[in-house]
């Protein structure tokens, strides 16, 4: 098939190299000139094993272009993916900019050169629930006129996690398609027919509705799992004895992912997804005190933590932190509660270094580039390499990511926040 991609960041380029590796044939689209370059020069703008080497092989192949001009590839394609970001807006909704110009930019392309064919446009970004009729429909219309069956809408979310975004694509826990009759669309199923997962065809709302329901579940387990967890250690329990007890239970009880007390949650989707859940459920008047709650719990876990690395630490003391991302083996900065650990030790006065063998901020771009150095402008002579995070001494060194067995550390005073 002939696909294109709006938005090349972590789920649409993930996207557009796993596309091309089935040998579809794929155009990335891009706002920035310098991503589009570093893409077609072989070079991933963003961190995510396996994905350098399926970008090299999908050029190699002849595969996957990109460009920066959004009508180009309307003329050939069959399906248009829109992946562009919707980060939260001041009063917590998602900021639908990026959406409204895109599907605006794609239907007066398709309307401006004829197009006869029908065009699928499929939309990936979390949307609230009624955006596709409330608002890409009606842009549609606007921009098309007279020709507005040529475009159809389908809203596919995506499931990836970062750091296991290919495997992810290829492997997802389920398919949501949601059309505008709730029945299939061809182009979708020829598109996801090496996908073995169940698929669910649904209406708009409900598959708009799937993703806000799952990150608003995973930020509520990871914030039970850290108040289990506080009340653990200042009770004297082992932390590691009740979790192993807890989700043995796979009958009353659910699986153990984010049931792990250890650090915040975080990254570009839960806390943005939470945010948006709660404007709106206040929007409609739904009184959703749990969903509230969850950025306020995660907040004092995120305190709970810095008080516990700097508990009788002397003024100015050297901290070593081992991870900054949010995730080990991705450099997304986004919402990382380690950015904001980071920023308490230096409010503190203590002395950081931080080592992240996936984080180098010449590479950062975007709005990972404006989050990270917005929070710590001095995060370049922070950085440290493994040598120095291994034979410097320090008076202690947070695990903030695991790598601490990965590392011969000459500190012995290391906590790991990975799991308490």
């Amino acid at each position: 098939m002939r696909i294109a991609i709006y938005g090349l960041g972590y789920v649409g380029l993930t996207g557009a190299i796993c596309l091309a590796s089935e040998g579809h044939e794929v155009v990335g689209v891009d706002v920035s000139e310098d991503k589009v370059r570093r893409i077609m020069a072989g070079s991933s703008p963003i961190k995510e094993p396996g994905l350098d080497k399926m970008l090299a092989d999908a050029l190699a192949k002849g595969r996957l272009r990109c460009t920066i001009d959004a009508a180009d590839p309307v003329r050939s394609v069959e399906i248009s993916i829109v992946c562009v970001g919707t980060p939260s807006a001041p009063d917590g909704a998602h900021n639908m900019r990026d959406i409204a110009e895109v599907t605006r930019q794609i239907a007066s392309a398709a309307r401006s050169i004829g197009r006869k064919d029908k065009l699928t446009v499929v939309y990936r970004s979390t949307i609230r629930p009624g955006t596709i009729d409330g608002l890409i429909l009606p842009i549609c219309a606007s921009s098309l006129g007279d020709a507005t069956g040529v475009i159809d809408v389908v809203y596919n979310p995506e499931f990836l996690r970062e750091s296991t975004a290919v495997k992810d694509f290829f492997h997802p826990p389920k398919i949501v398609v949601g059309t505008h009759d709730g029945k299939p669309s061809a182009p979708v199923e020829e598109m996801n027919r090496n996908l073995d997962a169940p698929v669910f065809t649904v209406g708009y709302r409900e598959a708009e509705f799937t993703k806000f329901v799952d990150n608003s579940f995973h930020a509520l387990k990871v914030a039970y799992a850290n108040e289990v967890g506080r009340m653990c250690v200042t009770l004297g329990i082992d932390v590691k004895v009740v979790h192993k007890i807890f989700i043995s239970d796979t009958k009353l009880n659910i699986s153990p992912y984010y049931l792990r007390p250890g650090g915040p949650f975080g990254g570009s989707c839960l806390p943005k997804d939470v945010r948006a859940l709660q404007h709106i459920s206040n929007d409609i008047g739904a009184n959703t005190h749990v969903i509230d709650a969850l950025m306020r719990s995660n907040d004092a876990h995120k305190h709970f933590l810095y008080s516990r690395a700097v508990q009788g630490l002397p003024p100015g003391a050297k901290v070593l932190m081992l991870g900054l991302a949010f995730k080990s083996d991705t450099d997304d900065l986004r919402e990382s509660p380690n950015i904001d650990l980071a920023r308490k030790l230096i409010q503190g006065g203590y002395a950081l270094s931080i080592y992240d063998p996936s984080l180098k901020a010449e590479h950062l771009i975007g709005q990972n580039l404006g989050y990270a150095f917005s929070h710590l402008p001095k995060l370049p002579d922070m950085l440290v390499s493994k040598e120095v995070a291994e034979n410097e001494s320090f008076d202690v060194v947070i695990d903030a990511n695991g790598a601490a067995r990965e590392l011969s550390l000459k500190s012995a005073n290391v906590l790991d926040f990975h799991a308490l």
